[in-house]
């Protein structure tokens, strides 16, 4: 019934009975009565497209300013081209499965390295920037930094700090450059890659799994302090992941963990793992997927733990540093390093407790490394070649060094 004929009902009904003025009173009433609800409606409507409005922009403005972000960080392929030399064998710094790397200088005089990813990548445009503006937003001290890009035609370039005493392993098992790494060196090391490591699972803003960590991922700038570098096979996880899986192994024989390198199952422990491989090497000058044998040892690891259960871990030392070493330091290093490469990731400790024991001044006595897993033991179990295997070219292969897959058995609280 509309509003007219309510009006007229109630006049009809009440003509009898009330005088004119009461009619129009309550004509009046209910007219008011009704745009008093039209207008609430209104307003109820216009709340809730507001409040619509209001939840929505900031999604937008940060789509719209991530977008930008990376479109700030491409360089022009003229200006690398220029920097490098036309990309000349006389800058290149190295090459490997991802392409080759260049040393440049950029016209503000700043070095660069420029990592130019090889052309069989099969990475898309989008998964590139995408991957670019993650990477570029790591700051950290023992993390290399990335500059930039450069993507034109078939030309993938990523643009790094230049980093000038190159690779860890240049230093680390060369029998006259390992003198220039004293215990104190050594040790800063460890502990570089260790706060590196832990941004990386902890502080930034994904959790990130580097899965390639190794001396030779590792640079040294001027004051020797170490930047993780190359994040080509990386995996990032939300906050609330903790287990990955794969069916194609990529990485490094002697440094990827027994659940990595046989069930493709990768978490924070990975890295641990490939951490506690690395400070083993840094403490003996060895590198564990050559290790001659000695008296029957299969590997660096098996070596290490069986001189800790014997109660002569110092016979791991790099006979350099005897003159320079703390011992207390070089033990509590050690044991660091054994509990990482136990065979059962639970076990190994977490990157948060190994950063306070690395900075404590106590060895810790109320945890007892057991048989760390064998390099041979698990390569004989799988098939995988024991050379260094191939990059995952689908994934961003081309920066310093790695980022993308993970599986995590945290026991420790972050």
């Amino acid at each position: 019934m509309s509003l007219l004929e309510v009006c007229l009902t109630v006049c009809y009904a009440g003509k009898g009975n009330l005088s004119s003025g009461k009619i129009i009173s309550i004509v009046a009433a209910i007219v008011a009565f009704v745009l008093l609800l039209i207008a609430g409606f209104c307003i109820l409507r216009w709340k809730r497209k507001n409040k619509y409005n209001t939840t929505n922009t900031p999604s937008r403005c940060s789509a719209a300013n991530d977008i930008m972000t990376i479109e700030s960080l491409q360089f022009d392929l003229g200006t690398i081209a220029a920097a490098t030399n036309k990309f000349s064998d006389d800058n290149k710094l190295g090459e490997g499965g991802f392409g080759q790397v260049f040393k440049g200088i950029l016209p503000s005089g700043q070095e660069i390295a420029v990592k130019r990813l090889s052309r069989r990548s099969g990475q898309g445009e989008k998964e590139f920037k995408n991957e670019v503006a993650v990477v570029a937003k790591l700051q950290h001290r023992n993390l290399v930094r990335l500059l930039g890009f450069c993507l034109e035609g078939e030309e993938k370039l990523l643009i790094y700090e230049f980093v000038p005493n190159r690779s860890l392993d240049c230093f680390l098992f060369d029998s006259e450059k390992g003198r220039e790494l004293d215990w104190s060196t050594r040790c800063k090391i460890i502990k570089g890659i260790a706060r590196g490591i832990l941004y990386l699972h902890e502080d930034s803003q994904l959790r990130i799994i580097h899965r390639d960590l190794k001396a030779s991922n590792v640079l040294l700038d001027r004051e020797m302090n170490p930047k993780i570098s190359d994040f080509g096979m990386a995996r990032i996880f939300g906050v609330d992941e903790n287990q990955g899986n794969t069916s194609r192994i990529v990485g490094t024989y002697g440094y990827m963990s027994p659940e990595y390198a046989m069930h493709g199952q990768f978490s924070v422990k990975s890295d641990v793992y490939s951490f506690g491989v690395s400070v083993l090497e840094i403490i003996s000058g060895k590198k564990n997927n050559s290790f001659h044998q000695v008296d029957g040892f299969e590997d660096l690891l098996s070596y290490s733990w069986e001189l800790w259960s014997k109660g002569t871990p110092l016979e791991l030392l790099d006979p350099t540093l005897r003159d320079s070493c703390l011992e207390d330091e070089v033990i509590r290093c050690i044991q660091i390093g054994l509990l990482c490469v136990q065979e059962d990731p639970a076990k190994r400790p977490s990157m948060a407790t190994i950063v306070l024991v690395l900075n404590s001044s106590n060895v810790l006595t109320s945890v007892v490394p057991q048989r760390p897993a064998s390099f041979f033991r698990y390569k004989n179990k799988s098939s995988i070649p024991t050379s260094e295997l191939e990059f995952n070219q689908s994934r961003f292969s081309s920066m310093p060094s790695s980022i993308n897959e993970v599986s995590i058995s945290e026991t420790y609280p972050r």
